[in-house]
């Protein structure tokens, strides 16, 4: 979450960009959003983990390649609906940190049985 929050700073009130973006209406995309929505996505993330740790050896690889798929299929929804260039931009680049650091921070933690 600080990552993300880190990230809407340099984008919105230091880099001056208005991350707008089309939602059932024109959404401003502010950093409670952004804070809310990073600490879903990884809770959601780490319960998948914990689901497949129990369930199958090969926990940590499974999980990546889903992980790594969700974050690519996830950078759709702001390259489609951003409003402007600069808001595409900004909101991919929110989800390919979080992305990164979760799938990198959950990876590093998970078991994986042989």
């Amino acid at each position: 979450m600080v990552a993300a929050l880190v990230d809407w700073i340099l984008l919105v009130p230091l880099g001056g960009l208005t991350l707008t973006a089309r939602q059932g209406g024109v959404q401003h995309i502010g950093a409670p959003a952004v804070v809310i929505s990073t600490a879903v996505v990884s809770l959601l993330g780490w319960a998948l983990l914990a689901i497949l740790e129990r369930r199958t050896p090969r926990a940590r690889t499974s999980w990546t390649v889903v992980a790594t798929i969700v974050c690519v299929t996830s950078l759709g929804s702001p390259l489609a609906n951003g409003i402007g260039l600069g808001a595409k931009l900004g909101l991919a680049s929110l989800h390919l940190v979080v992305g990164a650091i979760v799938i990198l921070g959950l990876r590093r933690t998970a078991a994986e049985r042989c």
